[in-house]
């Protein structure tokens, strides 16, 4: 088995870095707060760094998941960050959904000291990660790959190279304006039946066995039926996805006005205190 690191225990690094050590692996993890790092080892086992330094030192490949650009870039560099303690031929891989103009960057810190990189955002929410299904999006080249490859497969149900550097955050960036409107069409629909006095269960029931059917069909229009909000992917995270897609897409000139038009409607979303609502509370805009 391999030496594995993981910094950030958020609510899908937790369950990610379980994945890993249930496989066998001997995994040393780091968070900010010290004491979900704490939990984490009496839960799973392993051991815990003070720093991501410390976590990152001795291991093969290093894993992280956290916030935005900015918590990777104090995670990755200085002297107690995770780029300092890689031993030569280790790999980071990064599983936050950030820009591709980082990844292209941290891939360039790597190779300039003799590690490796590759950039991962991951699809499939907290379910997907406490579940081992998640969507694993990667951009970098394919020895490092390989190499980390069987590791992403213990929580990963389709763990895909798609190019170089930068390739898998631009995947996630498409994944997150596929959704945007997607669930913006839901809302509208749910809105609709409602409206309209029809039964919406067996509304949703028939429509969702034809070319209406989605994930998000599936697994939400119950409770947005219910008017239940208190769960999933918060609108907060798929903001800054969408910024993060809509800034890259003003650099590559592509359109995006249907996300730009649905990032508004998250935005008043928040204005209402929902920030940490499911994207599916878009519905409440139509409501109130």
């Amino acid at each position: 088995m391999t030496k594995l690191a993981f910094l950030g225990l958020g609510v899908m690094g937790y369950p990610m870095a379980g994945h890993l050590a249930k496989a066998g692996h001997e995994v040393r993890v780091y968070n900010r707060t010290a004491e979900k790092a704490s939990k984490w080892t009496q839960e799973h086992g392993g051991s815990s760094g003070k720093t991501p330094a410390e976590a990152a030192a001795d291991a093969d490949i290093v894993f992280m998941c956290v916030g935005n650009d900015d918590d990777v870039r104090t995670v990755v560099y200085g002297d107690d960050g995770a780029l300092a303690g890689m031993k030569s031929g280790a790999i980071l891989v990064d599983h936050t959904t950030a820009s591709a103009e980082l990844a292209r960057e941290l891939e360039k810190a790597c190779k300039a000291e003799g590690k490796g990189f590759l950039d991962g955002p991951v699809s499939g929410g907290q379910a997907g990660a406490e579940n081992g299904a998640l969507t694993i999006m990667v951009g970098g080249d394919e020895k490092p790959f390989e190499s980390a490859k069987s590791a992403m497969d213990c929580y990963g149900r389709a763990v895909t190279l798609m190019g170089t550097a930068g390739s898998g955050q631009l995947t996630k960036m498409v994944n997150q304006i596929c959704i945007a409107g997607l669930v913006q069409g839901l809302a509208e629909g749910v809105n609709f039946a409602q409206k309209a006095g029809l039964d919406c269960e067996k509304v949703f029931d028939v429509i969702g066995k034809g070319a209406a059917q989605s994930w998000q069909m599936d697994n939400r229009h119950k409770t947005m039926l219910e008017d239940k909000f208190d769960h999933g992917f918060a609108v907060d995270w798929m903001r800054k996805d969408l910024n993060i897609a809509l800034a890259e897409a003003q650099r590559n000139g592509s359109q995006l006005p249907v996300t730009a038009l649905v990032d508004q409607f998250y935005a008043a979303i928040q204005g209402m205190g929902g920030g940490r609502w499911d994207t599916s509370s878009l519905l409440r805009n139509l409501k109130d």
